[in-house]
């Protein structure tokens, strides 16, 4: 898939998502599949824009490269803003969760949230970017053997 820079504002996020659809029904992911691969990918280039580039004074953008191979799409999304690793919020707490809505922390839930509809997803910081990697399986014919976790 091409390797595609987008400014790293919240008008790209329309783009952004249309990529994300495209490369979705290339690998055959069926709308489900689809609509959560999208939706986890546009939480986290939303908390880039906000809170890597906005909050902090910077621009820069997000750079969305993919593979398909015979058992998973494979997106890479990647940007300048500072060092952060998205799974630090995939795990809140038990007490935070069952805490009344006025009384939790602002932020996180949406990720954590996003993420349950992934098959896998990696970060790396590479010195000067930020790489998240979201993984889905592909749908494989009938008398296939599934790939191993």
């Amino acid at each position: 898939m091409q390797r595609t820079e987008f400014p790293g504002n919240l008008d790209s996020l329309r783009p952004i998502g249309e990529y994300i659809l495209a490369a979705a029904k290339t690998a055959g992911l069926e709308k489900k599949k689809a609509y959560g691969l999208r939706l986890a990918m546009d939480e986290v280039a939303t908390n880039i824009i906000t809170h890597g580039y906005d909050e902090n004074g910077k621009s820069g953008s997000i750079i969305i490269s993919g593979e398909v191979t015979e058992r998973e799409l494979i997106l890479v999304l990647e940007d300048t803003a500072p060092p952060f690793d998205p799974r630090s919020l995939l795990s809140p707490e038990e007490k935070d969760l069952k805490r009344p809505l006025e009384e939790r922390n602002v932020g996180g839930l949406g990720v954590f949230l996003a993420f349950k509809a992934l098959d896998r997803f990696d970060y790396q910081h590479t010195g000067t970017h930020n790489r998240n990697v979201f993984v889905m399986h592909r749908p494989q014919p009938a008398g296939t053997p599934h790939a191993l976790p």
